[in-house]
Formats: C-alpha cells, structure tokens, sequence
C-alpha cells in the first residue's frame, strides 16, 4: 500500500500527530485528578464528615439563617394572627433542618466503600478541573493567532471562577433547602423516614453540580456571541421566553415550594441579564475591531 509523503515544508499536523501532541496535556490532567482523588480518598472524615454532611446538620451556616427566618417568620404571623384574623402557622421552627425526624442507612453490602471510591473520584474532577482546563487550552494555544490567544488568556480563570461560584451556591443554598424540605416532609405521622446514604449524597452532589454547569451560561452566551450564533438583540426579544425555560429548570432542581423557587430564579435571571450585557460588549468590541480593519485596509490601498 502506498503511502503519501509528508511535505517536509508544510506546518500543517495530521490527525495522529495531533493525538501525539494531546496525549501528554491528557496524561498531565489525569494524573492532577488522579492526585487530588488520592488525596481526598485518605481525608474521608473531613470530605464525607464535614462537607458533604454539612447541609443536613442544625450548625450549617444556610440552616442557621432558616432557624432565624423561622424565628421572625413566627413573630410576623402571630402579629397578623391577632391584627387580622388570619390562621398563620407560628411555629418557630418551620424553616429549621429537622435532622431528628431521619436517619441515613445504608442497604449495600460493598455501598459504603463504593460511595467513598465515588467522593474520592467526584472530588478529584472538580478539583483538578481548573488545571485540566489550563492543560486543554495549552493544547490548542499555538492554533491560535496572537489577537485570539490575547482573547482567550483569561478563559481558564472565567470558567473556573463560574463553576465553582455555581458550585457553592449549590451546596450552600440549593442542598440544605433541598435537604430541609424534603425531611420535614410527612404524608404520615406514622411513617419513619431512612434515607439511604446514596440518595441523600447523589442529591447533595447533583444538586451542587447543576447549579455549577447553570453558572456557566454567561461564558457560553459570550462565545456563541462571539461565533455570531447570538445577540443581544436576539436575546432582549426572547427574554420572557428565557424566564419561562429558567422558571421551569428552577423547578425541576428546586423542592417543590415557592421559597426554594423564587431563591433559585433569581441569580438564574440574573444570570441571563449578565449574559445580555456581555452579548453587548463582545458586540461592541466585534463592530471595533472590524472597523480599525477597515481602515488599516482603506489607508494601505
């Protein structure tokens, strides 16, 4: 079989010499995450312990300001029960984490060593991602021509800086509410809630991580801006159509109550009006950048 040269002058790679070229970024980015699982395999007690338990216990920062809501919520509804009539429930402690009305079990002989494998791996990818992105962007950085490597230098800071602000607000609002109704919640006295351990991580953890990848809509609207797949044109028309589909994803992330719902859209809407603004600005900077090129090829003519 004959095989065609290489032209010896061409700077152009074929496919597998840009698998060569990938293989060592990849290498760098699993051995990080690799590391970091390690690491967080040997920290069990402060990882499961402290972390990842934190949202269901009484001292939790979220769970502390619902014990205070509570507390005032009873002071306002026993003013409205006595001046207008109304039948508010009073109680005190209707926001608090009722962590006495469950217990979490678990029903798998090998669960507990499979959940600890799971943390150890999940923490390792969030961890690392910030590297394995560096390593992605190092990768491509020389395909890229000086104004777009100018462009795209701060990437690996925006993305990061959005998944892990979306990953806190995750887990310090989105899991201890979710956690909060869902054990206070009783279709009858008569029955015992046991949660099993792998329900309740997989909520705190899928929660946690839908709020980080929802945070990341402003960096996907500057870059399909920056395609030409959008604008803030198109996105001021459609904004109603937006707050229906937020009001809806909100929902479905959210424990059904209204509370939970209007704590949820707010940063989300927020999050579109951010990402209108930016639409703008790459818009501005875009209509700029074409008109210097205009007139550096006006005056060279």
């Amino acid at each position: 079989m004959n095989m065609k040269k290489k032209d010896p002058e061409s700077t152009e790679m074929t496919f597998f010499e840009h698998i060569d070229a990938l293989r060592p970024h990849l290498v760098r980015g699993v051995m990080a995450i690799g590391v970091i699982g390690l690491v967080a395999f040997f920290c069990k007690s402060f990882i499961i312990d402290t972390v990842l338990f934190g949202p269901q216990s009484p001292d939790f920062p979220t769970n502390r300001m619902l014990t205070w809501v509570g507390a005032q919520w009873a002071h306002m509804a026993e003013w409205l029960n006595s001046v207008l009539g109304t039948s508010f429930d009073t109680d005190p402690e209707t926001f608090r984490i009722a962590n006495d009305r469950f217990s979490i079990i678990n029903t798998s002989l090998s669960g507990q060593f499979n959940l600890h494998m799971k943390i150890s791996l999940l923490t390792g990818l969030a961890m690392a991602m910030p590297y394995t992105l560096w390593e992605f962007w190092h990768f491509v950085r020389p395909a890229l021509t000086p104004k777009e490597i100018q462009g795209t230098h701060l990437f690996v800071f925006w993305v990061s800086l959005c998944f892990f602000g979306g990953l806190l607000f995750g887990y310090f609002v989105m899991a201890p509410l979710s956690i909060n109704f869902f054990a206070n919640y009783q279709a009858s006295e008569f029955i015992t809630n046991m949660f099993d351990i792998s329900d309740y991580l997989t909520t705190v953890i899928i929660v946690s991580i839908a709020c980080a990848f929802m945070f990341e809509l402003p960096l996907l609207i500057y870059f399909l801006t920056r395609m030409g797949l959008v604008s803030a044109g198109f996105l001021r028309k459609y904004r109603r159509h937006a707050f229906v589909i937020l009001l809806v994803v909100a929902a479905i992330i959210t424990p059904p109550d209204i509370f939970s719902l209007i704590l949820v859209i707010l940063p989300l809407y927020g999050l579109y009006e951010l990402s209108i603004k930016l639409a703008e600005r790459t818009e501005r900077k875009h209509a700029a950048e074409e008109e210097q090129t205009t007139e550096m090829t006006e005056t060279t003519e």
